[in-house]
């Protein structure tokens, strides 16, 4: 006969300890359009600095808001604590070409060599 009290408490103990080393994806809380291209390739910024642009022009950098001057500041430290540092930018459709044109300047003034953009797959 098995002792069903003991099994009970095993599983418990699992599943605590998956609840406890289990990690969620955060996905951004910002809602963007993103634009659509025949040569998007998922996964390729995974360890990139992501800068989201909405269409009111707003940047955020990992979630947080950020002038452009913070922005240049942030970026400039990155660099300097990891130099392989890469930038991703995610912007809505709508976003101002200025706008997108003026964090590209701020990543090459901080000398990030890689800043890519997200796409999502043309349907």
């Amino acid at each position: 006969m098995i002792i069903i009290v003991s099994l009970i408490d095993v599983l418990i103990v699992v599943l605590i300890f998956l609840m406890a080393t289990t990690t969620f994806k955060q996905l951004p809380a910002i809602q963007l359009a993103l634009p659509e291209s025949k040569q998007a390739k998922a996964g390729a910024t995974d360890n990139a600095l992501v800068v989201s642009v909405s269409k009111q022009g707003v940047l955020f950098l990992k979630q947080d808001p950020v002038t452009m001057d913070t922005l240049q500041q942030r970026l400039v430290e990155a660099v300097r604590l990891n130099p392989q540092t890469a930038l991703a930018i995610r912007a809505d459709t709508d976003t101002p070409v200025g706008l997108l044109v003026k964090v590209m300047d701020a990543a090459k003034a901080a000398n990030i060599k890689v800043a890519s953009v997200f796409t999502r797959a043309a349907q």
